[in-house]
């Protein structure tokens, strides 16, 4: 199970900061990955972080202003993001797959790799 949070309304240019709480899987050994939908829109790769933190992935859009990091004590993955443009809104959903057994990050930005998904949280960068 995947709960995503932190989602909210922010004026261009400000920060937010979103969680990824995982359970039910052994959170070590799966990858994780943030994907967005903004209306009309296919589902687009945001971020992935592998399941060593070794490697992280982002798309070409928020690369230098996200920034993604786990934490295997909390199974918690976090998405920092700053710098934030009207273009981010979006509703944001967490993805984790399998780092051993699975294609883990492989397939990023193509969402098609992960096998389980969360419910997402709405973001909206507007003045």
């Amino acid at each position: 199970q995947l709960q995503a949070s932190g989602g909210g309304m922010v004026q261009p240019g400000g920060s937010l900061t979103l969680s990824c709480a995982v359970s039910g899987v052994t959170f070590d050994e799966y990858a994780i990955g943030w994907f967005r939908q903004a209306p009309g829109k296919e589902r687009d790769g945001v971020s992935c972080i592998s399941h060593s933190a070794m490697s992280t992935y982002y798309g070409n859009a928020v690369k230098g202003r996200f920034a993604i990091s786990r934490d295997d004590y909390k199974n918690t993955v976090t998405l920092q993001m700053s710098n934030l443009e009207p273009e981010d809104t979006a509703v944001y959903y967490c993805a984790a797959d399998d780092g051993v057994l699975g294609r883990g990050c492989s397939t990023f930005p193509r969402d098609s790799g992960m096998k389980h998904w969360g419910k997402g949280t709405q973001v909206t960068v507007s003045s």
